[in-house]
């Protein structure tokens, strides 16, 4: 398991690379998320994890996504270009409630995602959206229909 160590005068925050689905940049600082649903508002700018997310082994598990967030792709369930959203996903993912799903009143869309089950929605510019499908669509490692 490989660590991603965040240092400043006052902390020090050890944190497994499997553990972070995702960090979203807000002004000056960032949101960094976890798969047990704990947030920690970070001092530091987006390309702070961006430029320590390269340096790791497993670099290629952390896709920027536009100006505002970095994402890791073994969580990302869906990619909704209708609703300009991700869907971060996973068997160790806490729960969100129903009612906060996009996909929990819409027919058309995927059931076993509108359950609400072990789920993240994050909004997210179209361009940036559609970058994201064309780069996970050309990586190795799953079939598409």
């Amino acid at each position: 398991m490989e660590w991603f160590r965040i240092r400043t005068s006052t902390l020090l925050m050890r944190v497994a690379v499997d553990e972070i689905v995702y960090v979203k940049a807000d002004g000056n600082y960032c949101d960094l998320v976890l798969i047990n649903g704990r947030q920690r508002k970070m001092t530091f700018q987006l390309h702070h994890f961006e430029d320590n997310f390269r340096l790791l082994k497993c670099a290629d598990m952390f896709i920027r996504v536009g100006r505002s967030l970095i994402v890791n792709r073994q969580y990302v369930q869906v990619i909704d270009l209708i609703d300009q959203t991700i869907v971060f996903g996973g068997k160790h993912l806490t729960r969100e409630p129903v009612q906060q799903h996009p996909f929990a009143n819409r027919p058309d869309r995927n059931k076993e995602a509108a359950t609400g089950r072990d789920i993240y929605v994050v909004k997210v510019a179209r361009d940036a959206l559609k970058q994201l499908k064309e780069q996970l669509e050309n990586m190795k490692g799953g079939e598409t229909l």
